[in-house]
């Protein structure tokens, strides 16, 4: 038969007036190993196809997988052969169709099947099975190929591995697969994935011993005389792509399914059989999750299946929230009760506290007025004794037979000037004393000063005089008269005592005012026996006292009057003798400080009485 058609193919070109230009034809082939050795594998095969369909040229592209999908999506090529796994793929993305299965072996026994084998030096009796595997290094060719790691890492899954996270490393050594060998047997590989058979393969060939390796999860299939570790599948497809014309498609399947064993790819090597069913393919990458079916978010029953016990955790975590943020809430509200509570104590305790300090501070004036009636009642004498004196000299003149009418107008107004000199007096005194909210208002210290030494008038005791020394540029300040008097009759009232005490009831008391470091400086100075550093410490203190029979209160409320006014007082020795109490208050808001020095304390006698 093949001579009759050699002869009819020779007579045909003899009668042939001109040939016609064969038409090409592309496959692309999958050259894993190189294309140098896809050429060889593969040039039996294009050699008959050109044969059996006249008037084509079957040529060969070598491709990798990358490039595989470039082409078959560019239409560079009509027909493909490439392994299960790129094929189901293409099928899924571009529709493409097999037309025909390889088929290797013997032609006593062909097979159509691929698998994998995981192989461990024979003397690695630590990795009996694949779920020995984890924590151990494996070496496979690439994480792309199909035999060469991906069948054998769906088998590995269900063993309870996962290679990318399980394993102590996932080493690729490219192709060839022997590298796989090589490295398992050199040691840096605890085991190694090899495409099924090359292990009997590479065994008769003498590359490797027979005792030399063993297989790792052993399968025994019952269509593949070689060792295995996982389920088989179809092998490699012939594919046609989707704009290949059917009839050409036809008659390359007739041909292949025709090809004579020894025109394939050696004289006892695998030939063509009818296209195989894939869907065995189509589930190992549905369950990998690989190709055409990436990994999509998982339905409640498997999160629920498969996260129970973190679900569990979560619960007991949420309901272990709910209790926590139960009682907070218990404890905010209480604690929020309590500080309601507590600031209205507070509050109150406040409000008594300023009671009470008002009713101190009205007792402190009263106090100091008690103890300034001797100097009040010496001022008011002056007035009513004038008044007395002017009264008695009007009615002689009235008695007289002449009266002058004019030394009686003059008895006259000097009577009301006498009297609402006196009046001024109890003035004075009732506004000290009177019970009122404090008034801040803008003053000036010399005047205050002044009008405080007026209220407290001349001490009775013969030599004892008090002198002022208003000094020059003070700024203004923000304060209540009625307290700040407070404070200096306070301090004139103990200068008066301790001058008295000293000097046998004579002396001098001088209050001079100065500029100090930009505030308003007030100081009272006796000429009394002074006091010692412990006592001038403490001496403002609350119930402190060096008087028999004194409360300590007084300087005590002079410190609180002066620091709520924003100043500070304290107590040096007088020179050359005495003792020194000074204060200081600040300038009212927006007022301009003098940049002056201080005036000198030469004494300028603007008040000095004696009696």
């Amino acid at each position: 038969m093949r001579a009759w058609l050699i002869v009819s193919c020779i007579v045909l070109m003899c009668t042939s007036p001109a040939r016609a230009e064969p038409e090409t034809v592309r496959v692309g082939v999958l050259a894993y190993r190189g294309s140098e050795r896809a050429a060889r594998d593969w040039e039996p095969t294009f050699a008959y196809l050109d044969r059996a369909i006249p008037g084509h040229r079957f040529v060969m592209q070598p491709l990798d997988l990358a490039g595989m999908v470039l082409a078959v999506a560019d239409r560079q090529v009509d027909f493909v052969i490439t392994n299960p796994g790129s094929y189901v793929t293409l099928e899924a993305r571009f529709a493409v169709t097999r037309i025909a299965t390889l088929e290797s072996g013997s032609p006593d026994v062909p097979i159509a099947a691929v698998g994998s084998t995981v192989i461990r030096r024979a003397d690695r009796t630590d990795i009996p099975g694949l779920a020995d595997l984890k924590g151990k290094r494996l070496a496979v060719v690439s994480t792309d190929a199909f035999g060469g790691f991906q069948i054998a890492w769906r088998e590995m899954e269900e063993a309870g591995v996962r290679p990318f996270t399980d394993l102590a490393e996932l080493a690729t050594t490219g192709f060839p697969m022997e590298s796989v060998v090589d490295a398992v047997r050199g040691g840096s590989a605890d085991a190694g994935v090899l495409r099924a058979c090359l292990l009997e393969e590479m065994t008769a060939r003498g590359r490797v011993a027979a005792d030399e390796f063993a297989v790792v999860g052993e399968k025994l299939p019952a269509d593949l005389p070689c060792r295995v570790s996982s389920r088989l599948y179809p092998d490699w497809p012939f594919a046609r792509l989707a704009h290949t014309p059917r009839d050409l498609a036809r008659r390359v399947a007739a041909a292949l399914l025709t090809m004579p064993a020894a025109d394939g790819l050696a004289a006892d090597g695998p030939s063509w059989t009818a296209s195989l069913d894939y869907t065995s393919v189509h589930e190992l990458f549905r369950k990998l999750h690989i190709g055409p079916y990436p990994k999509t978010p998982p339905t409640l029953e498997e999160v629920l299946r498969r996260n129970w016990h973190w679900l569990v955790v979560g619960a007991a975590a949420v309901l272990w929230w709910i209790v926590h943020a139960a009682r907070v809430e218990v404890l905010v509200r209480r604690r929020t009760a309590e500080l309601v509570r507590e600031i209205a104590e507070r509050e109150r305790a406040e409000a008594i506290a300023l009671r009470l300090r008002e009713e101190r501070d009205q007792l402190s004036r009263l106090g100091i007025v008690g103890e300034m009636a001797s100097n009040i009642a010496h001022e008011l004498n002056q007035p009513l004794a004038a008044i007395g004196n002017f009264a008695g000299g009007m009615t002689r003149i009235l008695d007289a037979p002449a009266p002058d009418l004019g030394m009686l107008r003059a008895g006259a107004r000097s009577v009301a000037e006498q009297a609402e000199r006196a009046a001024a007096i109890i003035q004075r005194t009732r506004g000290f004393v009177s019970r009122r909210d404090a008034q801040r208002s803008t003053l000036s210290v010399n005047a205050v000063v002044e009008e405080t030494l007026s209220l407290f008038g001349a001490p009775p005791d013969s030599g004892l005089s008090i002198t002022a020394e208003p000094g020059d540029g003070l700024p203004p300040v923000k304060a209540d008269k009625v307290e700040l008097q407070q404070v200096l009759l306070n301090l004139l009232q103990n200068a008066v005592e301790a001058t008295r005490s000293g000097n046998d009831g004579g002396g001098g008391i001088a209050v001079r005012t100065a500029l100090s470091a930009g505030m308003a400086m007030v100081e009272v100075r006796d000429s009394g026996l002074g006091a010692t550093e412990e006592a001038r410490q403490r001496m403002f203190e609350p119930f402190f006292t060096t008087k028999p029979g004194g409360l300590g209160l007084g300087l005590s409320i002079c410190r609180t009057i002066v620091e709520r006014h924003g100043g500070r007082i304290w107590a040096v020795p007088g020179i050359p003798h005495g003792l020194a109490v000074r204060f200081t208050l600040p300038p009212a808001p927006g007022e301009a400080v003098s940049a002056s020095p201080a005036p000198s304390s030469a004494p300028s006698a603007v008040q000095e009485t004696s009696k």
